[in-house]
């Protein structure tokens, strides 16, 4: 199951973007998504934590964050 997981993950890359910029292209990436894919953003910018987790709260979709370093951020979009 991992490995269909795995396949099924787009990455986004925002790092050294600043707010709203991570926000807008995980909504960009949101429109273009086909069956069963996830994505996986990759922030910089510290206020991005907060933007991204409530967006995604208000659109019920699960979001699984962690923060890797300092200044790096990834976020797990469920859809």
């Amino acid at each position: 199951m991992s490995e269909n997981f795995d396949s099924s993950v787009i990455s986004v890359d925002a790092m050294g973007k600043p707010c709203p910029m991570p926000l807008l292209l995980l909504k960009k990436q949101l429109k273009s998504l086909q069956n069963n894919q996830n994505i996986l953003l990759k922030a910089s910018d510290p206020h991005s934590e907060i933007d991204v987790l409530r967006y995604c709260e208000l659109h019920q979709l699960q979001c699984q964050f962690k923060q890797i370093s300092e200044n790096e951020f990834h976020f797990l979009i469920r859809v």
